[in-house]
């Protein structure tokens, strides 16, 4: 046997037990905060060679009956007037924000309005602080005190230091995510 598959894989097999859950996850989060490297890094593709996304990816993993539909949607000035339209039934948002880019953390804040929408009342929020392995990043206890994520009580919400590229604390944002979503679900 060789080792335990990485990342999503290995989360989706650990739910086997649920038949036929699916899920829509909503990947937000500003321009090069590292949203398709984390997804990539999720279905363990290579990150190496990830240009900016213009418009939507949709990485559907699917695993013994379950299915995670994760919508990775741009994040660049032009694009985010559009993410409203994708709001729409989402069981979980996913932020990433890049951890050492402090000039943009005000543009950050743009979440809370998000946070504010119709559609996403209630739902789960899972933030990866990304890029935790530059020296220059923000712990997420301090991004967390910034974007007053105390104040949510509507909802169960996370952050999670991590980085996409060396897989750091992704798993454990996964683990998360497992451990919230499938018990509404059910």
């Amino acid at each position: 046997m060789g080792e335990a598959p990485k990342g999503l894989l290995s989360v989706m097999q650990k739910l086997k037990g649920s038949s036929e859950l699916e899920l829509r996850i909503l990947l937000l989060g500003l321009d090069n905060a590292g949203k398709t490297t984390l997804l990539k890094s999720l279905a363990s593709e290579d990150v190496n060679t990830i240009t900016p996304t213009q418009g939507f990816n949709i990485k559907t993993v699917a695993s013994r009956g379950m299915k995670l539909n994760v919508w990775d949607i741009g994040g660049q000035r032009k694009i985010r007037p559009f993410w409203k339209k994708y709001l729409e039934n989402t069981d979980l948002l996913v932020y990433v924000i890049d951890s050492a880019d402090k000039k943009r953390f005000e543009e950050t804040g743009l979440l809370s309005e998000l946070i504010d929408e119709e559609n996403l009342c209630g739902v789960p929020v899972l933030i990866f602080a990304n890029k935790q392995d530059l020296g220059t990043a923000a712990p997420a206890s301090e991004i967390a005190e910034g974007l007053n994520l105390h104040t949510y009580r509507d909802r169960v919400w996370q952050i999670q230091a991590c980085s996409a590229i060396t897989g750091e604390g992704v798993q454990d944002g996964m683990n998360w995510i497992c451990n919230n979503l499938v018990n509404r679900k059910k």
